[in-house]
């Protein structure tokens, strides 16, 4: 720029765009390798922020589920193999889950892969500590980074609650095994817990309706990119600004216990939301009420008794509709 545009009036700055992974090294070459000094803004799309249990279960071994039956040698045998790999790649290593990730059988506590009490069977201790030294050095250059002043760029972050990913692993009781592998919100691929960018002091979410795979071609990143290389917001959801979203817990859930009911959208208040419920196949339908919680993302409490039951939320201006079935059983 100083050679070819010497008398230029403004000081020419990178956008990155990073998709899931991807999001990992932009953030470490901003932090650590001096690039803050180049950049404008951050975009991250689908980024695993807090770590992937896919990794852990690479490392420890279980990357495909073990069981009983013909297949159980096979299994076991391709798991060693992509174990061995795995451990070669730093990159998996450094994907290791940061969040509570570990759940053991028969206790409330969610855990860390770094507690020593139930360590995960398998998972190299080394392994273990060359992902937290590649952690601190990256917490480490944000903190000496903050002493000294603001972010110098921006940072956006693209996510999404609307589809089952492995949040946790589970460990038998005792702890010696892995006997399962937990879902909760996020894009299929990353969850939300791991998706929230909590090192830029700041809240860079952008919540979407769009699998990882589908981040960067969906309207969500042309519509956020087109405000943010303007220099404008992006706006707080991205479910589009005209969409509306609707995340119901993972079927099935029991009857006579509540349940969680989540919806996304931009100013729905004033976009005459109107949310219900009712028995699939009876036309009764009885209203929900909705209470914010965070821009943009509202909640309700919910209860029915076994059956099919659908949700359904609508908004005008412009109008906006998304439904969704839930299984209640008795238990």
């Amino acid at each position: 720029m100083d050679a070819y545009y010497p008398d230029r009036t403004d000081d020419p700055r990178v956008i990155l765009v990073c998709h899931a992974t991807g999001g990992l090294i932009g953030r470490h070459y901003l932090e650590c390798e001096d690039g803050r000094e180049t950049a404008r803004t951050l975009v991250t799309l689908g980024t695993p922020q807090q770590g992937l249990v896919q990794a852990a279960r690479l490392l420890a071994g279980h990357a495909i589920p073990g069981g009983a039956g013909p297949g159980a040698d096979v299994a076991a045998r391709l798991n060693e193999v992509l174990r061995d790999w795995a451990l070669n790649l730093p990159a998996v290593v450094e994907m290791l889950p940061w969040y509570p990730a570990v759940r053991v059988e028969g206790k409330s506590r969610e855990r860390r892969i770094t507690d020593n009490r139930y360590p995960v069977p398998g998972l190299p201790g080394g392994a273990v500590r060359e992902a937290l030294a590649f952690r601190e050095e990256f917490r480490s250059a944000c903190d000496e980074h903050r002493r000294v002043g603001p972010l110098p760029y921006t940072v956006h972050c693209l996510g999404s609650v609307d589809f089952p990913s492995p949040e946790a692993l589970v460990l038998s009781a005792e702890g010696s095994r892995i006997t399962d592998s937990l879902l909760g919100p996020g894009d299929g691929t990353v969850p939300r817990r791991s998706a929230v960018a909590d090192w830029t002091g700041t809240d860079p979410m952008l919540w979407t309706s769009f699998r990882n795979a589908d981040l960067a071609s969906g309207p969500a990143l042309r519509d956020a990119m087109v405000a943010i290389r303007a220099g404008r917001p992006p706006g707080g959801t991205l479910a589009g600004e005209e969409g509306i979203v609707l995340h119901l817990p993972q079927d099935p859930v029991a009857a006579g216990l509540p349940f969680v009911v989540e919806l996304l959208g931009h100013a729905l208040p004033r976009r005459n939301l109107r949310t219900f419920m009712w028995r699939s196949g009876r036309p009764d339908r009885h209203p929900i009420v909705f209470q914010p919680y965070e821009p943009d993302r509202y909640r309700a409490e919910l209860e029915a008794t076994p059956g099919r039951w659908v949700v359904e939320a609508l908004v005008d201006r412009p109008k906006g509709r998304d439904r969704r079935d839930v299984t209640v059983v008795a238990v």
